[in-house]
């Protein structure tokens, strides 16, 4: 089984790489947006066949530094590395992995999704053209795997309950939101994630975006998944079944599992991961998210209940502004605030093509900049 990789420099990229390499999978194709330094590492490595990286500037830098190597830039050539290889890991970041991802999908080819943003925007396009396809979505999210593997072999769910760190702020008093800074909403308590999906967790952003993307994995309305709080994030996610019993999967807060359980299913092989010891963990805790201290999960359960344009509306939104926020242009507390502004003034619409969720995606991204 080869592998193609969109995002080979983020966080889930190179762990994917280590996981390949301990397979001894094939890589077949590797693609960035800008980082051709630890590309060009990556290319000497692992010998993929191509790469591509989107920004054509630093395309044409790596290609003078390898001129004997195919190396592809832009849209088209994230749409090719997408269709090469027999399994695509989707792990790019942002907006700019929903038509790649698509391409995979339409070409009915496994897909371990990393890329949220692919569910939260277009999630009824993508799964529907799944289905005609036979085009296979794993999760890689450490939540979403983990589900997926307490569904494995069972009927009748009733409820999924999504576990979150609760980020750096679980216990800062409400009025000293107003003094955060980048420093502070970067220093998760667990994992080293990219700076988005890191502000993302600060906010509860980023649990708010999962339980969409859980409502299209998983066909379960939104009333039936739940946000937990849980700080040692050793148990990742819950599955309840209608006769009351809970499943749920635990391991080391590593997305090394998760990976390679995606690159894997249905079989699981020897991992990479140490004996788990319990007696660092004597204690596990649980308690419920404050909606009122972090209004962005509401906010993701109202556009998912809403449906339609808005949970597009809503993940463009907050990329821009979690980008104004680590330049400094606002507050941490103001990317909830303009959110909710954002969003009441959206007018919902029922985008029914690709190009049509890109169009509000842009409207989407020029509103957050302006606000």
């Amino acid at each position: 089984m080869s592998i193609s990789i969109l995002g080979s420099t983020g966080s889930i990229g190179t762990n994917t790489l280590k996981v390949a390499e301990h397979l001894g999978l094939p890589i077949t194709a590797l693609a960035v947006c800008t980082n051709i330094d630890l590309l060009e590492k990556q290319i000497q490595r692992h010998h993929p066949d191509f790469v591509c990286v989107f920004d054509p500037i630093q395309a044409r830098a790596l290609r003078k530094r390898l001129p004997h190597f195919p190396v592809l830039e832009g849209m088209e050539g994230l749409k090719t590395v997408a269709a090469s290889g027999d399994t695509l890991v989707a792990a790019i970041s942002g907006t700019q992995g929903i038509e790649p991802t698509f391409e995979a999908v339409r070409l009915g080819k496994k897909i371990a999704l990393a890329n949220k943003e692919t569910l939260v925007s277009a999630g009824e396009l993508f799964t529907t053209c799944a289905r005609h396809t036979n085009s296979i979505l794993i999760p890689v999210d450490s939540e979403h795997s983990a589900i997926f593997q307490c569904l494995q072999g069972h009927t009748h769910p009733k409820k999924l309950i999504l576990t979150a760190s609760g980020g750096p702020f679980l216990h800062t008093p409400q009025e000293t939101l107003n003094h955060i800074s980048l420093t502070d909403a970067l220093s998760h308590p667990n994992y080293a994630m990219g700076i988005k999906n890191t502000i993302d967790s600060s906010t509860l952003m980023n649990k708010g975006l999962e339980v969409i993307e859980a409502h299209w994995l998983f066909g379960i309305p939104d009333h039936a998944i739940e946000v937990v709080i849980h700080p040692e994030q050793v148990l990742h996610s819950m599955v309840e079944y209608i006769d009351g019993s809970i499943l749920a999967q635990l391991s080391s807060p590593t997305m090394l599992l998760p990976i390679q359980y995606a690159l894997t299913y249905p079989e699981r092989k020897p991992g990479l991961l140490p004996p788990f010891d319990w007696t660092q963990y004597p204690t596990l805790h649980f308690l419920p998210p404050d909606t009122k201290k972090f209004p962005c999960l509401h906010l993701a359960y109202t556009a998912l209940q809403e449906k339609g344009s808005l949970p597009c509306y809503l993940n463009a939104a907050n990329e821009i502004l979690v980008q104004r926020f680590v330049k400094n242009h606002i507050s941490w507390i103001d990317i909830q605030k303009k959110l909710t502004i954002l969003l009441e003034k959206h007018k919902k619409t029922e985008p029914q093509t690709i190009e049509e969720i890109m169009d509000i995606d842009k409207t989407a991204r020029h509103d957050a900049t302006t606000i």
